[in-house]
């Protein structure tokens, strides 16, 4: 069983968003129970992973004249990432010369001008979505190591406990 002399317990919060742990105030340091194991605190929620994006990503990614694109803040919807149909396109159809007056000319430059906004607004959503995947990469493996960090470290504790009841006795 535990001791009597030692009466502070520390609790290691397990949870994603903080890393932290939880200690009661205990005013006077008992030389029978050691210190609590010092944990830095990290938040991961806040972007506290090292992502430096190319600045050219960026400026691909962000729309001119507006905030930049922050891979960190940004969430898409599932709308968005739903993969769009593949549409055939229609078949051209050849305007013979004498028909081309200005009304055709009119419709062709407007329909330009929408096809070239169309493959931009296209292009953009691609480039945001590459640098909040490679963000959500990096993310991902910071997770991960501190998963193995306190995997490691609730192994260590496990240990130290093991030993300490085989000492002591139950």
């Amino acid at each position: 069983m535990w001791p009597a002399t030692c009466d502070r317990l520390f609790f290691l919060d397990l949870s994603f968003s903080t890393g932290a742990q939880t200690v009661p105030p205990d005013p006077s340091p008992s030389p029978s129970c050691p210190p609590p194991p010092v944990v830095p605190p990290t938040n991961v929620a806040d972007g506290m992973v090292n992502f430096d994006p190319d600045p050219a990503d960026l400026a691909l990614s962000s729309v001119p004249g507006q905030e930049a694109f922050d891979p960190r803040r940004h969430h898409f919807t599932e709308e968005e990432l739903k993969p769009q149909p593949m549409i055939k396109k229609a078949r051209k159809m050849l305007v013979p010369n004498d028909q081309k007056d200005d009304r055709y000319w009119n419709r062709r430059f407007k329909n330009n001008e929408a096809a070239k906004r169309s493959r931009d607004a296209r292009r953009l959503k691609e480039n945001q979505i590459s640098v909040r995947a490679a963000f959500l990469e990096q993310e991902n493996a910071t997770l991960r190591q501190e998963v193995a960090d306190m995997r490691k470290e609730l192994g260590r504790c496990r240990n130290i406990i093991s030993k300490y009841e085989n000492r002591h006795g139950d």
